[in-house]
């Protein structure tokens, strides 16, 4: 571990929390302390999945009080708006984020042990399960993206998606892309080419394998707090990982689902790893996906997706040669909970790699890396729709913490 970026993780991780109350301007004001991505300029906001992987970090290094009061800020959003919006901004409540709040509450029950949140907690995610199952349900019985689609067309939202991806689609109408624009950003991945500009014919593979950790998680957490019906929640993972396994398994692996047209994604990208990281896979299953994940390595670490077709024509940073934090976190997990510790640690080294060697070039964290050459020289149109990318502490540190720890421990 570097411990010159160790010290400056460890300084300047505080200077990222913010206490806001009271709603101003576009901010949701939210009752606790909470941490933003980065130090300064973009990003003064609380997100959803970004902290999932920045509170890894946070309870690595012993700080699990504030991760929990990440968590409990996401339950009163919940609990005021029905769903966990993308952030604490009011115009991010077109949608939501991958759902990784039970896996939040998951880590920091097992650092606290605490009963009382626990059941706290329980019956805030009873609220967030039901907005995917009442709200995100496709035909078939899985989980899809969407956001608010009214209110994307109402707000000509159309116009952010063309800002972002740099040329137009053909054949795509302003109201298409408005409703594209809302239902990729809840993806997480914005933007990416996995869809074809179809994100609401598809079941995505990661959002199904969340909800089968929700599933789970909810099992488990009914057992502690002592209730008696968690067979009701292996069942719905049960039947969760049977409709995957009949839609979305081909050749060992699990992908996207298009329903509309009954076909299964021909697009290898880290989507893949979340059933592996969340112990969905069979033993078999699991030594094919370790086998495939050198199909998105790189000498300097794990593009998002393989290369693909739109690269020259679209700017997709959600796309090789585009690497991010999380999918290092996901992979990594994922191997260790199979027993392929020595390709976990393969990944884990190239991510802290990735990172120390940037830092001494720049003295900073960086929001994403280019895996092809090792650098910052990304193909980009940053999140917050500013050209230059930004540095970033968030989940790029947690997830440094966290591989930095996986190393020193394996």
């Amino acid at each position: 571990m570097n411990q010159k970026l160790r010290r400056y993780i460890t300084e300047n991780f505080p200077k990222t929390i913010r206490y806001n109350p009271d709603n101003n301007g576009t901010l949701i004001g939210l009752p606790k302390p909470y941490n933003v991505p980065s130090i300064t300029d973009h990003f003064q906001e609380m997100y959803y999945w970004d902290t999932y992987f920045l509170n890894r970090g946070l309870i690595i290094d012993g700080n699990a009080e504030q991760a929990k009061n990440n968590a409990e800020n996401m339950f009163f959003l919940i609990e005021k708006y029905g769903f966990m919006p993308n952030g604490n901004r009011f115009f991010y409540l077109h949608n939501s984020q991958p759902p990784f709040l039970s896996m939040m509450v998951d880590d920091i029950f097992a650092a606290t042990k605490d009963t009382k949140w626990l059941k706290k907690a329980f019956d805030v995610l009873l609220k967030e399960y039901d907005f995917w199952m009442t709200r995100r349900l496709s035909p078939i019985g899985l989980n899809m993206y969407k956001g608010e689609i009214e209110m994307a067309i109402n707000e000509g939202m159309y116009k952010g998606f063309l800002d972002r991806i740099g040329s137009r689609p053909e054949s795509i109408t302003d109201e298409k892309l408005s409703m594209q624009y809302v239902s990729i950003c809840e993806s997480g991945w914005d933007i990416n080419p996995r869809f074809d500009f179809r994100v609401e014919d598809f079941c995505s593979v990661e959002l199904n394998a969340l909800m089968f950790a929700f599933e789970m998680n909810m099992a488990k957490f009914t057992d502690i707090l002592g209730f008696d019906n968690s067979k009701i929640w292996t069942d719905k993972a049960e039947k969760r990982k049977a409709l995957m396994t009949k839609y979305m398994l081909k050749d060992g692996i699990f992908y996207d689902y298009d329903f509309t047209n009954d076909k299964i994604s021909d697009k290898f990208t880290c989507a893949s790893i979340y059933p592996m990281t969340v112990g969905m896979l069979s033993k078999e299953q699991a030594e094919i996906l370790k086998d495939n994940i050198p199909r998105l390595e790189t000498e300097f670490g794990l593009a998002v997706t393989e290369k693909m077709y739109d690269a020259d024509k679209y700017s997709f940073q959600w796309q090789y040669p585009n690497g991010w934090a999380p999918m290092y976190s996901l992979a990594i997990n994922a191997l260790d909970k199979y027993g392929y510790t020595a390709d976990a640690k393969r990944i884990a080294q190239k991510y802290v790699d990735l990172i120390e060697r940037n830092f001494e070039k720049t003295n900073n964290l960086w929001e994403k890396y280019n895996v092809v050459t090792g650098g910052i020289d990304v193909e980009d149109e940053s999140s917050d729709g500013h050209k230059t990318m930004p540095p970033m502490m968030g989940w790029t540190a947690g997830v440094y913490i966290e591989a930095s720890a996986y190393l020193e421990t394996r």
